[in-house]
């Protein structure tokens, strides 16, 4: 059995969409899979065993239609994005059976359920979705010591993003019990660099600033070795839960009940609940942005100590 698969171009939502692709998986009884998508997506998925080919769909249209001409037959394509350019693909593409996501068909849920739903309408099953799984390759970190991961940025746009400066309390608090990892990609490295110089004006040394140092293997390497991970609503957030990191999230426009971190026990959200809460703007509407500032650090610290404190006493 031969699948073909196009994955969600953002880092979440091909972390998200793990439970409904280890479903077509059993569904199919271990099928050879040709991925297709963004360069960060196709890196979230390429070390799964079921995957014997991956290939990188460029933006460009003229190398778009270059592209179709190296894909073989298929028994199945099935796409979780729900764009023009698949309505274009589908027609080209050589397949028995061919399913595209529909993002209108499923509202008022967690995106995992939202794919795994999708998948369970085209097969017509009922499998309920199980936790995220992401596969590493073989580079994963060695390191006994205390790690918190800090991860300011969130490429959604700037209304998801804390202040730095309670960022850079956070990451001041901890530095006396664990190492500081920050973390972002290339448009994120000049708030990881404000970060970075206030832990220098307070004499702090024991950390690393990998902002826009890092390939998505070594960012999910990375992460998979944190004790600890301080983030807003973003793709290493799923990552974190993934790999069941002890997490602190931090949410403002967005709605958590569709992105939070997925069944990860070790987990805990801080928001408030304003009424102009979710706007799902990239940019404040009203100029203000007080879902964020009204976020003082010591919440998110309290929070910290409060699921540090939760797991320790379940023994975890």
């Amino acid at each position: 059995m031969k699948l073909l698969v196009e994955l969600p171009s953002w880092l979440g939502d091909c972390v998200m969409l793990t439970p409904a692709f280890e479903n077509l998986v059993t569904y199919y009884g271990n099928p050879e899979i040709t991925i297709i998508g963004s360069s960060v997506s196709v890196e979230v998925l390429k070390n799964h065993p079921n995957v014997v080919k991956n290939l990188i769909l460029n933006k460009s249209y003229s190398l778009f239609f270059a592209h179709l001409k190296s894909f073989d037959e298929y028994d199945v394509f099935i796409s979780f994005r729900d764009s023009y350019r698949t309505k274009i693909l589908k027609i080209f593409i050589s397949a028995k059976n061919k399913y595209q996501f529909n993002k209108n068909h499923y509202l008022n849920r967690h995106v995992v359920e939202k794919y795994n739903d999708f998948v369970n309408d085209a097969l017509n099953t009922f499998e309920e979705p199980g936790p995220l799984l992401v596969y590493q390759d073989n580079k994963k970190i060695d390191n006994s010591i205390l790690i918190a991961g800090i991860n300011p940025g969130a490429s959604y746009g700037d209304a998801k993003r804390w202040g730095v400066e309670k960022f850079s309390e956070v990451a001041l608090r901890l530095s006396s019990r664990y190492e500081i990892i920050i973390f972002g990609g290339p448009d994120e490295a000049d708030i990881a660099f404000e970060i970075e110089k206030k832990l220098i004006q307070n004499n702090v040394s024991n950390f690393q600033n990998l902002a826009g140092k890092t390939s998505v293997q070594e960012l999910i390497n990375h992460i998979s070795n944190l004790s600890l991970f301080i983030t807003g609503d973003s793709g290493p957030m799923h990552l974190a839960a993934s790999f069941q990191i002890p997490t602190v999230s931090i949410f403002g426009p967005t709605l958590h009940h569709e992105t939070s971190q997925w069944k990860n026990s070790r987990s805990t959200i801080v928001r408030k609940n304003l009424s102009c809460q979710p706007c799902m703007k990239r940019t404040c509407p009203l100029k203000h942005q007080n879902c964020m500032n009204f976020i003082k650090a010591e919440e998110v610290l309290s929070s910290i100590d409060s699921l540090l404190l939760s797991y320790k006493e379940c023994g975890q």
